[in-house]
């Protein structure tokens, strides 16, 4: 799987506790946009409307070689994903504090695909004990290099 886009700062805002993968319905233009990587998946949620899953707030800009006929580039697009994946997302979002969130933006084989997770949010001193373990293994690292 190659991946087009990322939301790097999903795995430091969240704690990530299931992850999808689900297909998208998308426009030519879309498809052409994504696979030159011009997507924007960082503000991206999803919503749940009549047992349905729809991917809300990425931005995927119009095909600078298409005609005319462009697309909204912020639309909600609808996610492909088993009715009983659905239930249970939507169940679980129903709960507080939980929500899903896009993670990537992939092609696989022909088709693009979209990692999704579903997450907590954390608590501002769950981002600081995370930042501090990033700095003791980068430190330790060094460290082991330098030995070397």
């Amino acid at each position: 799987m190659k991946v087009l886009a990322s939301n790097r700062k999903a795995c430091f805002e969240y704690e990530i506790l299931e992850r999808v993968t689900a297909g998208i319905v998308l426009t030519g233009g879309e498809v052409k946009s994504i696979r030159e990587s011009h997507a924007k998946i960082q503000e991206g949620w999803v919503a749940f409307e009549a047992g349905e899953a729809f991917l809300a707030d990425v931005h995927v800009p119009p095909y600078e070689n298409a005609g005319y006929a462009t697309h909204d580039p912020t639309r909600r697009r609808k996610l492909l994903l088993a009715k009983r994946d659905i239930i249970r997302l939507a169940s679980k979002v129903a709960e507080k504090g939980l929500t899903v969130v896009p993670l990537a933006i992939a092609v696989e084989g022909n088709w693009i695909k979209v990692e999704l997770a579903l997450v907590r949010g954390k608590k501002l001193h769950d981002k600081r004990e995370t930042l501090k373990r990033r700095t003791l293994d980068r430190e330790a690292a060094a460290a082991m290099k330098d030995r070397r």
